[in-house]
């Protein structure tokens, strides 16, 4: 580890503060953290960011050389696979010198700039395009865009004919634009100023006031969120109500905007379903009776469940995971054993899509046309750059659209090894790890960086990193716990991994971790834990739970303080949270909590190294739970392990905007940890 001066840590004031439920009493000091603009909450966040970066200063050309590895290795001039979207064809480019996208058009097989974010994001310290739609006669183009990082969108209007704008301007969406078919439409959602719930559908004519928008649609109960799309044959647009355990969808006839939405299946506790929309009828992706789905079809909209036919039947071996509806084929997309496969299902026969090796990321690229015939899917692997394939359905024959290709001469994908292995949990429960290094690497001697999520049953794709190839050249391995709280082994895993069976996606974490060393991958001194968001939480419970485990922990915009946020329902997002964690306002729910919240179960003892990142305008995780979190384990830590927090002033929940803020945070992770591994070069 570099030498640097002592180095004086910040020290929260604090403030006794009593919270009271079920009788019981906690005292959080640090409460008054969530005074959002206050000076005391600023000057804190300065002392922090002023240590941090002095922290980092002796390490810094170790950072500057990871950002020149990552640019010698990435093309400057990047670019995506070409894809075609309402029959033109785009491509994302990179511009060396640039930081945002730029969209590529071809007409006429000449190339134009379609849409350039670095123009959109001048003269701004942060930017994102969450989305751009083109009308379906192409001569609007509608953009949303933040201009903050709090995930609140506005959504412009230009003419494709001379690129002006109209004066049309629509505040505080969640970004979604779907076009109605006359050209003049579109249906949009607001989210609730407090709660950033996604809660209203608006439909908005072009040329008009914002003030003059007509509510579609309004979803009152707090525990649902609202989502739009359209079907893929254009026909309906589809308003979603979901919560974690349950959903409805309305249809809007795409040709008739002014109509009123009409409900397809009312909604029924535990019931969750998808429609999509064919000429001949509707088809249903939908758990009644079946945890891991079942495919069922009706010519109608159904009065109930019992009316319609089913297609594919549940299989408790195989996750359905989504259905896409063509006009000669479905194209099924499913996981087995952990890893997905393509079904292409014709009135004549079935046809599957999927690689013979332990672990690979499987998915669709864009496949915009109604009545195709070829399907476009993209794969990649730890080992290997991401890859874009078209496939025939009427033939089943396929070729590479696209490769990806890493700008350093010398990578070569078979100088690095992946693999699946399965630890052993607490309970008997076999934990799939998938893992990468480089050939050579004496395994039983490597630091070890284990990355894990495990919640909202989201699963963890095995996928490529350009960026990653710098930590593996360095010796280290890499590994992904697919832990319970994710779908990786079906709807089941996700069910052992939430409400009172959440800690078992940390006890999954643990005994991951302890197979890796004892089954020789991994120095059981060099182990190092990586997670974000809800990932996060699983650090800080994992931490507290275990921190004799872990060298070093990198814990980016976490998850920390879970009880006293959930039983704030004016936080954003705070109730509809409930589905996926409990509601801590009942006991039960409030005890187990108790058990696992990162910053409730703090104490004096040793802890490991740890760098614990956020964003102040961060609308998912608010920037006061790592603050308040990071200064009660400097209170109570007992040893004089690095403890670096850093906060960006300019950030949401996905850090900077920007592709060289995103590799220097990269470049900084990597750099924490070499430095406590002694690397340097």
């Amino acid at each position: 580890m570099s030498k640097r001066p002592p180095l004086t840590e910040p020290i929260a004031t604090t403030v006794p503060h009593v919270l009271m439920e079920h009788g019981h009493q906690r005292n959080d000091p640090y409460f008054w953290m969530n005074q959002r603009d206050s000076k005391e909450v600023l000057d804190n966040l300065q002392e922090e960011n002023s240590y941090c970066e002095a922290y980092f200063e002796p390490i810094n050309g170790l950072v500057q050389g990871l950002v020149d590895e990552f640019e010698a290795r990435i093309n400057p001039n990047d670019v995506s696979a070409p894809f075609i979207l309402q029959k033109q064809t785009y491509q994302i480019r990179q511009q060396e010198g640039k930081d945002y996208s730029v969209l590529i058009r071809w007409e006429n097989d000449v190339e134009h700039v379609f849409l350039d974010e670095n123009e959109r994001a001048d003269g701004h310290s942060f930017y994102e395009l969450a989305e751009w739609s083109p009308s379906l006669d192409d001569q609007t183009l509608a953009i949303s865009e933040d201009f903050v990082g709090r995930r609140k969108y506005e959504i412009r209007f230009r003419k494709n004919a001379d690129g002006s704008f109209y004066e049309d301007l629509i505040h505080d969406t969640d970004g979604s634009i779907v076009w109605a078919n006359d050209h003049q439409t579109i249906f949009y959602i607001k989210k609730d100023p407090e709660t950033l719930r996604e809660f209203q559908v608006f439909r908005h004519k072009l040329g008009t006031k914002e003030s003059e928008d007509i509510l579609v649609f309004q979803e009152d109960d707090e525990r649902y969120y609202v989502s739009i799309s359209k079907t893929l044959d254009d026909a309906f647009i589809l308003i979603a109500c979901h919560s974690s355990t349950t959903s409805e969808i309305s249809l809007v006839n795409a040709n008739q905007a002014d109509d009123k939405a009409q409900v397809f299946l009312p909604r029924a506790a535990g019931h969750i379903y998808e429609v999509c929309h064919h000429e001949n009828g509707f088809y249903l992706l939908s758990n009644d009776n079946a945890p891991n789905k079942k495919i069922l079809f009706t010519a109608t909209i159904p009065e109930d469940l019992s009316n319609c036919q089913e297609i594919v039947a549940h299989d408790p071996q195989i996750l359905l995971e989504d259905i896409s509806v063509f006009k000669d084929f479905l194209l099924i997309e499913e996981r087995q054993n952990g890893l997905r496969k393509l079904r292409i299902k014709t009135e004549k026969e079935e046809r599957y899509i999927s690689f013979e090796e332990e672990t690979y990321f499987l998915g669709l690229g864009v496949n915009d046309s109604y009545d195709t015939t070829d399907i476009f899917y993209t794969y990649n692997s730890m080992t290997t750059p991401s890859r874009v394939y078209r496939f025939s359905v009427l033939t089943g024959e396929q070729a590479i659209w696209f490769e990806k290709k890493l700008l350093d001469p010398n990578f070569d994908s078979t100088d690095y090894q992946s693999k699946r292995i399965w630890a052993l949990a607490n309970d008997g429960t076999h934990i799939p790890v998938s893992l990468v290094y480089k050939k050579g690497v004496d395994l039983k001697k490597a630091p070890c960086l284990l990355y894990g999520y495990g919640s909202y049953g989201y699963t963890l794709p095995d996928v490529f990193s350009a960026t990653r190839v710098s930590l593996l050249n360095r010796g280290f391995i890499y590994a992904v716990a697919h832990i319970r709280g994710s779908k990786y082994m079906g709807e089941h895993w996700y069910e052992d991994g939430k409400f009172t069976k959440k800690i078992n996606t940390f006890t999954d974490f643990i005994n991951a971790a302890e197979y890796l060393s004892m089954k020789g991958y991994g120095d059981a001194s060099k182990f190092y834990a990586q997670g974000g968001s809800a990932g996060g939480l699983l650090m800080g419970a994992v931490t507290n739970m275990a921190p004799y485990l872990w060298k070093g922990i990198i814990s980016q915009v976490p998850f920390v303080d879970v009880v006293t946020t959930m039983l704030d329902v004016s936080i954003p997002l705070t109730t509809g949270e409930w589905e996926e964690w409990g509601n801590p306002q009942e006991q039960e729910f409030y005890e187990y909590m108790l058990k696992y919240s990162p910053y409730d179960n703090l104490r004096s003892m040793h802890y490991p190294a740890m760098f614990i990142t956020t964003g102040y305008h961060d609308s998912q995780v608010q920037y006061w739970e790592p603050m308040k979190y990071v200064a009660k384990l400097r209170a109570l830590r007992t040893n004089d392990n690095p403890l670096v927090f850093e906060c960006n002033m300019d950030a949401g929940h996905g850090g900077g905007s920007g592709r060289s803020s995103e590799r220097l945070e990269i470049a900084k992770v990597y750099a924490f940890i070499l430095d406590l591994e002694n690397i340097h070069q």
